[in-house]
């Protein structure tokens, strides 16, 4: 199966979450990051009032909701994706892809050596299977041939990963939020490159709203 396009634009709604895709205690997934591998990095931060160890892919089909919203998998596919062996699986590459893309921002990636050989163990794998197949209006759609295997998504993933790493000009692009507590990560196809935050409905609001307060605070003192 293809990885998605680095568009940022790409199946994002008006609030920059995948349709349908419920995230992290109902909070919609969001897939603005450019890129699916960068998609899965960003499944990292926790829902509002969570504690340090609860994982966002675990839990109430959040792994299974997260793999139709990335379009790993079409809806309705069979697969143990609540199984906390898959959501440690991916979490583990989650982790890895983190460290890989973090080191080349900020330009020291001897430490994430050992993660990015991970990474490309991954990637060895053949993707899942696809067919063609007719819908309900006579339209051809893609489908998979079988259930996937985990190791088989695991490998869509890790090899966007080493395309975006691989490829000098959208590796340039790469960009950390530069919104306050925001670790998000994404590929900045912006005109002119400007763009600061990983959403500005999300985290440029919150910096807009934090301006407006630091003026109205040092007026209120004068």
């Amino acid at each position: 199966m293809a990885a998605r396009a680095a568009d940022p634009a790409e199946r994002v709604t008006g609030s920059g979450t995948a349709d349908g895709a419920d995230g992290p205690a109902g909070r919609p997934w969001r897939f603005d990051t450019g890129r699916l591998c960068l998609d899965l990095v960003a499944t990292e931060d926790p829902a509002p009032g969570a504690g340090p160890r609860d994982e966002p892919l675990a839990g109430a089909g959040g792994l299974r909701r997260w793999l139709v919203g990335a379009e790993l998998v079409p809806p309705g596919t069979p697969l143990p994706a609540d199984c906390p062996a898959w959501v440690q699986r991916f979490t583990e590459l989650r982790g890895h892809l983190a460290q890989v893309v973090r080191a080349e921002i900020e330009g020291r990636p001897a430490p994430a050596a050992a993660a990015l050989e991970r990474v490309n163990a991954l990637a060895v794998a053949a993707p899942p299977a696809v067919r063609a197949v007719r819908d309900a209006g006579g339209a051809l759609v893609r489908t998979l041939a079988r259930a996937p295997e985990c190791a088989e998504l695991l490998a869509v993933v890790a090899r966007d990963a080493v395309e975006l790493l691989t490829d000098p000009a959208a590796r340039a692009l790469l960009r950390q939020c530069e919104g306050e507590s925001c670790r998000r990560v994404y590929v900045d196809t912006s005109r002119g490159s400007r763009r600061r935050w990983c959403s500005s409905e999300v985290c440029g609001n919150r910096e807009r709203v934090a301006r407006h307060r630091r003026r109205a605070a040092a007026l209120a003192r004068t």
